[in-house]
């Protein structure tokens, strides 16, 4: 079979506008209330028909892509393999080589490989004519992670359990971010182990067993209004992320100091995202934030996104 039918898929990264931790479940994971808030930073997949007896493959392009495997434990080769699965199909009666171009930062706390599982499930949906419908393919993002859901989904959405559970928010506006990049990742599993740590010790307070999200946050998404969301922007990994990794703390100051309307480590960090007023002032942040010298790299962005999405089909 030649390579000759593909698709691609744009998926985007995502930021909490809140994010409440509750206790260590018997499970293992925590008990969350979030708001998730698809930013125009973009992971893009291409996925193409293979050779018989390929199976499965993916390369990868980008920044810091070295720290991604490329191995069956590829989120995005574990997506195509579920959904192979769920269907009947066996992988080397329809291999398919993916492709990854990453602008999601790696190991940043948006979500980047989650946002590579929903694209290979609507990828490898669209190249197999699989046919299934976006509750089907909701059920299987939620066997492969807590965010993939809302990878497939975006716009603006609440989470609950594992941030699994999505409502969408009700929200009015566009708004727009400055994005601060870290030369570096965090461990997601050692950040939540942190704020363990720190609420064992009484270095942070006692999580809530029922987290919510607040009346205010919900209610400035509600009028549109950036000021007042700007102003209820929570993060309980916050702190975990700041002990880990201190030079955290020197951003936030930095964004506040230069005007932010709000600004928070971005789920389990390290990177940071700041709110602007609008395009103009956020054009501003970022500048002042990359002469300061506190980020590897600054980009702007705008949000709500669409979720993962066709972007391009080649019949073969």
């Amino acid at each position: 079979m030649a390579t000759t039918g593909g698709v691609t898929v744009r998926a985007p990264a995502k930021i909490n506008l809140a994010l409440a931790v509750g206790p260590l479940r018997a499970d293992g994971y925590h008990e969350l209330a979030t708001v998730f808030h698809a930013v125009a930073v973009f992971d893009d997949l291409i996925a193409h028909e293979g050779e018989p007896g390929e199976g499965i493959s993916i390369v990868i392009d980008g920044p810091r892509t070295e720290q991604v495997p490329t191995d069956g434990s590829n989120l995005a080769v574990r997506a195509a393999r579920l959904l192979a699965e769920r269907v009947g199909l066996d992988p080397s009666d329809a291999p398919v080589r993916l492709r990854l171009r990453k602008g999601i930062p790696v190991a940043g706390g948006m979500a980047g490989g989650s946002a590579d599982a929903a694209a290979a499930l609507v990828a490898c949906d669209a190249l197999w004519h699989t046919g299934l419908d976006r509750e089907q393919l909701h059920e299987l993002a939620a066997e492969l992670g807590s965010d993939v859901p809302f990878s497939l989904l975006g716009g603006t959405a609440i989470g609950n359990g594992r941030g699994e559970r999505l409502t969408p928010a009700l929200a009015r506006g566009e708004y727009h971010w400055v994005v601060a990049l870290a030369d570096h990742g965090l461990s997601t599993p050692a950040v939540y182990a942190e704020i363990d740590r720190l609420r064992a010790i009484g270095q942070v307070a006692e999580p809530d067993p029922e987290p919510q999200i607040s009346d205010a946050l919900m209610q400035a998404l509600r009028a549109g209004d950036a000021q007042a969301l700007g102003a209820s922007l929570t993060n309980d990994l916050q702190p975990a992320a700041c002990s880990l990794d201190p030079t955290l703390e020197r951003t936030l100051e930095v964004g506040r100091k230069v005007g932010a309307l709000g600004g928070m480590v971005s789920g389990s960090g390290p990177t940071t995202v700041f709110l602007a007023r609008d395009s103009t002032h956020a054009l501003d942040l970022a500048v002042a934030l990359t002469a300061s010298g506190v980020a590897a790299d600054v980009r702007r962005a705008y949000g709500p996104v669409a979720g993962a999405r066709l972007v391009e089909s080649v019949r073969g």
